[in-house]
């Protein structure tokens, strides 16, 4: 039996995709958990439309994250620390203290798990850390550890 997926299931495949899958797995545990819709004609048209209608509005969130990258470009962050006398931190600045500047300094909410560093920030300095906005949307923010 043909079914449409309506998630990702990591043994069949992914969201909107036609599987070929056993008539029983799909009537009793795919249509009824509304993981799956059979693949007839009426569907498959639904589908097409929603694959075009998600496709647009994929361009246009990609269209925002690269405005939003535009922004990021070249500005530099400055995230407070408090620090002992050999400029060694205490703790360690994390991306949660990323995303509260870009936050509070230029307005940009970003999710933390998105921020990316390359190393641990335990020493006052500059820094460069990674935001992944989307697969294909990356951008390298420059930050400051300063001492408060």
């Amino acid at each position: 039996m043909e079914i449409i997926l309506l998630k990702d299931i990591d043994t069949l495949g992914e969201r909107h995709e036609v599987v070929s899958v056993k008539p029983g797995y799909a009537r009793n545990y795919l249509i009824t958990s509304k993981l799956a819709l059979t693949a007839n004609a009426t569907n498959r048209a639904k589908l097409e439309k929603l694959r075009s209608d998600e496709a647009a509005h994929e361009a246009e969130r990609i269209a925002d994250f690269k405005v939003l990258a535009a922004k990021l470009e070249g500005q530099v962050l400055r995230i407070g620390a408090k620090a002992g006398t050999t400029g060694k931190i205490f703790g360690s600045v994390t991306n949660v203290q990323i995303m509260q500047a870009l936050k509070d300094q230029m307005g940009i909410e970003v999710i933390r798990k998105k921020i990316e560093l390359a190393e641990e920030v335990k020493v006052l300095g500059s820094y460069v850390a990674n935001i992944a906005f989307h697969p294909t949307v990356h951008v390298a923010v420059k930050f400051e550890v300063v001492e408060e």
